[in-house]
């Protein structure tokens, strides 16, 4: 299964913040390490702002490479906010996130109104 298709089966899940299984909740980095299978990932981790470097090495350490121009399947790194990173799959015609407003895993439509800073993808 690709990382695209686990992130679709995922879809519905409810949020959890520190989530880490589709049946017990997610949230985006839980959903990330579902959809591209890296289980290990601690269940108190959180994103922060001075996490993009520990975002990129763990990128690196699940064999991932960055990437220039959409593709579906992308993990991208987006700033949502002061201080607020937020992981997400790239659909194709939008992206897959644990949607903490929402309280679910959902895939929105569009180009996402936060400012993506990373990006990578299989070889």
């Amino acid at each position: 299964m690709t990382p695209l298709e686990r992130a679709r089966g995922a879809i519905g899940a409810r949020f959890r913040l520190h989530g880490r299984t589709v049946a017990g909740g997610l949230d985006c980095v839980g959903l990330v390490a579902f959809a591209y299978d890296a289980g290990g990932v601690a269940s108190g981790y959180a994103l922060r702002s001075d996490d993009r470097v520990t975002v990129a090495r763990m990128a690196a350490r699940a064999g991932l490479v960055r990437g220039d121009g959409r593709r579906p399947g992308d993990l991208i790194l987006y700033d949502a906010g002061p201080g607020q990173l937020h992981l997400a799959i790239d659909s194709g015609a939008g992206v897959i996130h644990a949607d903490a407003g929402l309280r679910r895993v959902v895939e929105r439509p569009g180009v996402p109104p936060w400012r993506e800073i990373g990006r990578w993808r299989r070889c």
